[in-house]
């Protein structure tokens, strides 16, 4: 009995280190992608604020694994879900500005054109679609050209992120920054 407890402490003690394990510092930290040996595309979202505006980005995260990304799995020049799967979508609850166009709040999708040198970032109004399969541009509430920015640190997974005002994809070696603004 005494070596079946002396047993069961350290098995327990070894699972309470393991736990405990920090993030190494100075790298930049995903927790999406610690130990990702994921094939598929992780369902992620992006939570925050730009002003008084409580954002939520629902996206599937794909990988690089290697694979080229920009003219790749992602062709240039054509409409693109933004992630994987179903199509990405923006959930605001106050009403926001983009490109001095003032758009309710509401449920959206995010879609872009990657193109070499500028992207097109459009927010959609059908957001409940699988890939681009139902995409109608006419659905379209804005097309928003932006310029690409090469990253210092590839991304191996898609990432949105929505900090100081913008709303943030990045993937593999790019981003592109959208400026999103709140009215109090």
């Amino acid at each position: 009995m005494k070596y079946l407890l002396v047993l069961f402490l350290f098995i327990c003690s070894t699972i309470t280190v393991t736990a405990q394990e920090k993030k190494p510092a100075g790298i930049n930290y995903n927790p999406n992608a610690k130990k990702d040996t994921s094939k598929k595309s992780i369902r992620s979202a992006a939570v925050g604020k730009i002003g008084t505006a409580n954002i939520r980005i629902n996206y599937y995260s794909p990988g690089v694994r290697g694979r080229i990304i920009w003219g790749g799995v992602v062709p240039l020049d054509e409409v693109w879900v933004t992630g994987a799967h179903s199509a990405t979508n923006l959930v605001i609850d106050k009403a926001f500005r983009i490109a001095n166009k003032t758009i309710p709040a509401g449920t959206y999708a995010i879609f872009t054109i990657p193109s070499k040198n500028e992207w097109t970032f459009i927010l959609n109004k059908n957001y409940e679609q699988h890939l681009t399969d139902d995409y109608d541009a006419k659905d379209d509430i804005i097309r928003l050209k932006v310029k690409p920015v090469t990253l210092s640190n590839p991304l191996e997974r898609l990432q949105f992120f929505i900090e100081k005002g913008k709303i943030i994809v990045g993937w593999d070696k790019l981003k592109i920054e959208v400026p999103v603004t709140v009215s109090n």
